[in-house]
């Protein structure tokens, strides 16, 4: 797998694993304090609900979460994504619906359901130009009127974009920081290389710096392991089931040369490629390398 260009999905795993981690809710709550102008102080107010693809294989969101009356559906792009209402109409059906189960209410009630109000937002951080903040509307998607409407907020967060937003959030500053270096180093190497050298040139008074450097190799993995757009190509180009082979191929391969365990890289193959134990056991088994 060529590892030289930072990939799509690398950023949306990394935006996932910082702010959607539970030992970070303190980060995650300044980054809904950030967002909505509000000054909450407990961290643990915050009640995760990010969606389990184990249980919606290919529907899972980036980051959702609880707090305050407020049930916050937050996605990090790279890409312009147009669909994103349409994706948390989706979502929000599926949090509502544990929601509801959990809570040990009914849809069938003659009262009227009191449901947490949802909030909607997109973190663009790609390299097409895109405006500091956008409303993306689920009606654009109809053909026709609609008696239903969702939006999404899209909000720019590539260094020199919102600016108030960042230094309200240092985290997310912090991240939009490293992943600008990471983009720019990968240009001259490897993205491990250019992982470790943006960790170890990142300002030692940046919040998310000890994390990164403390879980050093799983966040090389989630910067390696992801196909980037030229294997998105030979997908296409030399048809899925080769292309498909290949990408597990350099996972596996990568993982092992990062001292990731067998049983750790089949954890990892199994969510990456969204396929069973078995699978993922049969594939880690053909292409570990036993020297």
């Amino acid at each position: 797998m060529d590892t030289a260009s930072v990939n799509r999905e690398v950023k949306d795993k990394l935006f996932c694993y910082i702010f959607g981690n539970e030992k970070n809710k303190q980060w995650t709550l300044e980054l809904f304090n950030a967002v909505n102008g509000s000054n909450y102080t407990d961290p643990n107010e915050i009640t995760y609900t990010t969606i389990d693809d184990v249980i919606y294989v290919k529907r899972k969101n980036d980051v959702s979460f609880l707090i305050s009356g407020y049930i916050n559906l937050y996605e990090q792009q790279s890409t312009y994504n147009p669909n994103m209402p349409v994706r948390a109409l989706i979502y929000a059906g599926m949090l509502f619906s544990a929601y509801i189960e959990n809570n040990g209410l009914s849809l069938y009630s003659r009262k009227r359901l009191k449901l947490p109000t949802p909030k909607c937002i997109c973190f663009y951080n790609g390299t097409d130009y895109q405006e500091e903040r956008k409303v993306l509307k689920l009606s654009d998607s109809f053909e026709k009127e609609a008696d239903i409407e969702l939006s999404v907020l899209m909000l720019n967060i590539n260094m020199g974009n919102n600016e108030d937003l960042l230094n309200a959030c240092k985290p997310l500053m912090n991240y939009s920081w490293f992943v600008e270096k990471v983009r720019t180093l990968s240009k001259e190497m490897g993205i491990k290389e250019a992982v470790d050298i943006a960790i170890d040139e990142m300002p030692e008074n940046f919040a998310i710096k000890g994390f990164l450097r403390k879980n050093k190799s799983e966040v090389e993995l989630l910067c390696i392991t992801s196909f980037d757009e030229r294997d998105e190509k030979c997908i296409r180009d030399e048809g899925f089931e080769e292309g498909f082979e290949k990408g597990v191929k350099g996972t596996i391969s990568i993982a092992q040369k990062l001292g990731q365990t067998k049983e750790q890289t089949i954890s990892l193959v199994q969510k990456q490629y969204e396929m069973t134990q078995e699978d993922a056991e049969k594939y880690v088994n053909m292409y570990w390398d036993e020297k």
